[in-house]
C-alpha cells in the first residue's frame, strides 16, 4: 500500500499492478501481480505537481486550440508535446491564446477612432430603431440600429443590408458619417 512522507511517495510493484489490473478490470492480474516481490518506488511531490501543472497546461492550450480552430488561426497540432514541460506549455498556450484574442478583436473601429463619442450614436440609435440593430421602417428604405438607406450604406463602405451587420460595424460606419456629417443624415433624430 502507498505510504505518504513529507517529501515522497512509497509503494510496491505490486500495489501500482494491481490498481493498473483493478482499473482495466483484470482481476487476475491482480494475483499475480501480489505475488511480486516489493521494493520502494521513489516519486517526489515536486515530480507530482510538474507532471499535473503540465497536464493542466495541455488543457489550456487545447482549450485555446479549439477556439483558434473555429476562427482559423490554429497551429499545425492540437496537443503539446508530452516532453514539454509545465512553463514551456504555460508560454505556448499564452501566445495561443493571445492569437485567438487578436482574430476576436472587432474589424471596425469604435466610434471613438473617429471622434464621435458612443453616448452621441446612442442618443441617435434610440430615437431611430429604439437600438435596435435588425430594425427596419415600414417601408423598407431604412434599415439597421441607425436606419440607413442602402446607398448611404455603401457611401461608408458598407455593404450588403445594413440590418444584417453586426451592431460593431454599424456603429462604426454611423460615426463615420457623424464625423464627415454631423447631424443631417438623421434631421428628426440628429438634433
Amino acid at each position: 500500500m502507498p505510504i505518504k512522507s513529507k517529501n515522497v511517495i512509497r509503494t510496491t510493484a505490486a500495489s501500482i499492478l494491481a490498481a493498473g489490473a483493478l482499473t482495466a478490470g483484470a482481476a487476475g492480474s491482480a494475483q499475480a501481480a501480489a505475488d511480486l516481490p516489493e521494493f520502494d518506488i521513489r516519486i517526489s511531490r515536486d515530480a507530482i505537481e510538474r507532471t499535473v501543472e503540465a497536464t493542466k497546461q495541455r488543457r489550456d492550450y487545447r482549450q485555446a486550440w479549439e477556439q483558434a480552430k473555429k476562427l482559423d488561426v490554429e497551429p499545425a497540432n492540437a496537443a503539446l508535446s508530452p516532453e514539454l514541460g509545465p512553463k514551456a506549455a504555460r508560454k505556448k498556450a499564452e501566445a495561443l491564446e493571445q492569437k485567438v484574442k487578436k482574430a476576436q478583436e472587432p474589424a471596425y473601429g469604435t466610434p471613438e477612432s473617429v471622434g464621435v463619442s458612443s453616448g452621441t450614436l446612442e442618443a441617435i440609435a434610440s430615437c431611430e430603431s429604439g437600438g435596435d440593430p435588425t430594425a427596419v421602417d415600414a417601408s423598407g428604405t431604412y434599415r439597421g440600429k441607425y436606419q440607413f438607406d442602402m446607398g448611404t450604406w455603401a457611401s461608408m463602405g458598407g455593404s450588403g443590408d445594413p440590418a444584417a451587420a453586426p451592431e460593431a460595424e454599424q456603429d462604426y460606419r454611423a460615426a463615420l458619417l457623424y464625423s464627415q456629417s454631423g447631424s443631417s443624415p438623421w434631421p428628426v433624430c440628429g438634433q
